[in-house]
């Protein structure tokens, strides 16, 4: 006999694979070396069993009493190994055959009693040979070349498994293994977590090393304690919150980004050892705070204790965040209703000219607040120029939230920093209302948009007293479609810039618009016409180009209107005198140009005005109603003329007999003088 090579257990926890795992069960205490005695039978000389063989003889031929035997064996493919029989009762309930260079597992006769084997750092592919060992409670076969697991359904006592570094592609055949726990599959090619679910008496699940991508199907694990996934490509995890007994879960050298990826582990209870270190979310600023204040029953991160004063800081930055997170939803929402009620106001406006609506190209820019705000409080909003259009990104919070959004809004009112917006002739009224002097007072850019240019014209007055500081007009599907038009905006106090989207005003299709503007807005000096700095030459052009229109037209002009315009234009002046008088001359001075805009509107130009047709066809109703009037009151006079004049006519035909009988009656009471005084005394007394 050959000596033989053992090396136990003895001493050391199953936790030599440094992943994680904590390992409780134990082996007596047994010598490291001892005399064993193998009998190793083999048929062909060039058997994977010579390895073995070759192994033993190389390690222990000094030894005194130890030997092997060769036998031809009943089963030719596989080595057969013996121990001796005092070697089974020194060593009755566990074998090692760590670094032999097996490449299967050899039959092992006799050994029905044993607890723990070990295969560690072979070259085995394959698990068998090993189905007789019912009693076994502890089988390693880490650092082995086995794609699948396999040959243990008859190992129903079997508690700890151990199959790191493996080249296994799929959890499966652990179906009779219902007392294990431990369960070690580090080190592999693992995809996906599945066929765990009747562990139920499970404690320890080591998947670290494979190549996971998300975290679930783990229902059903009630007794796991400890979870270790490190080093995969996890992006999300699910299930967690569904471990009634899980503490310690290792996540750390994955691909996790954002704590939504995670959150169902805010639900776990009995959590209180986690990792993330790795990932990126581990470098946000915020990590510590979230994790802290979701997972209060934490009492490590990233294998560091967590303090008071840390949980205290989380729960004072995690408000702040929330608070963050509420205003940014609240925003959110209010710019999805913006959109869709701009939508709903763009619909209705091309009702009303007849046109396809197709609002997915042009709506993505628009931006307005609600009309049922105070104005006061629009001001200074942090609303953008801009919003894309992100139906299809909101989370599902927003989502249902913007389902109670009354999308039915016709006109829409926005002050973002000095613009005020205005969507919808609805939103006309809104310069009706008490804006505060602050507010008011910082807009200098008005914009109109979907509003029919007749309606703003009317509101013109308005504006100029609600925001006087108001300098640049802008207008977008407002109809402008003849350059009439602009004669409206002479009315105003001041405009330095005007600009005219091609969009729903067709009036920029015509050449000299530009031109005409200049020359009827001259008193204004504008500086810019849609982005365009305005020239001196540009000014010298308007002027040749239609200097005689207005001459024409002040000449043709009746007297009476002739002289209504020069009648204001002398007030201008009046209140220009009045508003000067007692000023410093240098202060004049630097207001000059300024005051030359409020009075030196050219007289021919004035000539040049607008009518709204809504004002043309009131003046007309107007002129109706006066012209029935004045008729009604000439056939009333008529009426009474006549009468008196028929009544003057019987007068003077009864009028001589009645003259006789006022003159008889008179001689009749004065023939008696002292009667007559009597009856005139009686009636004076009467009187009284």
């Amino acid at each position: 006999m050959i000596p033989g090579k053992y090396r136990s257990v003895s001493g050391r926890a199953a936790n030599n694979v440094n992943c994680g795992l904590h390992l409780v069960i134990q082996t007596s205490s047994l010598p490291e070396k001892s005399k064993v005695e193998f009998k190793l039978n083999k048929e062909t000389p060039s058997f994977p069993g010579r390895l073995l063989q070759h192994d033993l003889e190389r390690n222990y031929s000094s030894r005194q009493g130890d030997h092997i035997n060769l036998a031809s064996s009943s089963m030719p493919s596989f080595p057969i190994l013996q121990r001796s029989s005092e070697e089974k009762i020194l060593y009755s309930d566990r074998l090692t055959l760590e670094r032999q260079k097996l490449t299967v597992c050899p039959i092992i006769d006799g050994e029905e009693h044993l607890r723990l084997l070990n295969f560690q750092h072979n070259f085995i592919t394959r698990i068998q040979n090993i189905s007789n060992l019912q009693r076994l409670i502890f089988l390693d076969l880490y650092d082995n070349q086995i794609e699948e697991i396999s040959g243990l359904s008859t190992l129903r006592s079997l508690r700890v498994l151990l199959l790191g570094k493996n080249r296994i592609k799929k959890i499966s055949n652990l179906e009779n293994l219902k007392s294990l726990d431990v369960l070690d599959l580090h080190g592999n090619q693992i995809t996906r977590i599945e066929n765990v679910s009747h562990l139920c008496d499970l404690r320890v699940l080591n998947l670290a090393r494979n190549l996971l991508s998300h975290v679930d199907n783990l229902n059903g694990l009630d007794s796991l304690t400890e979870l270790n996934l490190r080093h995969n490509q996890i992006t999300f995890v699910r299930d967690v919150d569904n471990l009634p007994s899980l503490q310690r879960l290792f996540l750390s050298f994955n691909n996790i980004s954002t704590f939504e990826s995670v959150c169902c582990l805010a639900d776990s209870s009995s959590l209180s050892d986690i990792t993330f270190d790795g990932n990126p979310i581990a470098q946000e600023s915020w990590y510590k705070h979230t994790i802290l204040q979701n997972m209060m029953q934490l009492r490590q991160l990233d294998m560091k204790r967590v303090t008071e004063e840390e949980r205290r800081m989380a729960s004072v930055v995690a408000k702040k965040e929330e608070e963050k997170k509420r205003e940014s939803h609240k925003q959110s929402l209010l710019k999805e209703k913006k959109r869709l009620t701009i939508n709903n106001v763009a619909r209705k406006w091309d009702l009303q000219q007849h046109r396809t609506p197709d609002f997915a190209t042009n709506q993505d820019t628009k931006v307005a607040d609600s009309p049922s705000q105070d104005p006061s409080q629009l001001h200074g909003s942090a609303v953008v120029s801009a919003f894309p259009e992100e139906t299809g990104s909101l989370d599902s919070g927003l989502t249902s939230a913007l389902q109670g959004l009354s999308v039915t809004d016709t006109h829409l009112v926005e002050v973002d920093g000095d613009t005020l917006s205005l969507y919808g002739s609805g939103a006309l009224e809104s310069l009706d209302r008490n804006w505060s002097v602050q507010t008011a007072g910082m807009v200098t850019t008005v914009s109109f948009t979907f509003i029919e240019f007749d309606e703003i014209v009317q509101v013109l007055p308005k504006l100029k007293m609600k925001f006087p500081n108001s300098l640049h007009l802008k207008f977008k599907e407002t109809n402008l479609v003849m350059l009439q038009q602009f004669n409206a905006l002479a009315q105003l106090r001041r405009v330095d810039q005007l600009t005219i989207d091609p969009q729903g005003n067709p009036v920029v299709n015509f050449t000299l618009w530009k031109y005409y503007v200049l020359f009827r807005l001259s008193h204004f000096s504008m500086q810019k016409i849609n982005g365009t700095e305005v020239t001196q030459n540009d000014m010298i052009m308007a002027e040749r180009l239609f200097g005689i229109l207005a001459h024409v037209a002040s000449s043709e002009l009746p007297q009476y209107r002739l002289i209504s315009i020069l009648g204001d234009a002398r007030k201008k002046q009046f209140r220009y005198l009045l508003e000067t008088k007692g000023k410093k001359p240098g202060l004049v001075n630097e207001e000059n140009n300024d005051s030359k805009r409020l009075v030196g509107e050219n007289t021919n130009r004035a000539t040049l005005n607008y009518t709204t047709r809504e004002f043309y066809n009131e003046r007309l109703e107007e002129i109706k109603e006066k012209k029935k009037f004045c008729k009604m009151y000439m056939e009333d006079l008529v009426k009474e003329a006549t009468d008196i004049n028929m009544k003057n006519e019987a007068l003077q035909k009864l009028w001589p007999q009645m003259f006789i009988e006022l003159v008889r009656d008179a001689v009749i009471e004065i023939r008696n003088k002292n009667s007559y005084m009597k009856l005139c005394l009686q009636q004076i007394t009467d009187q009284k």
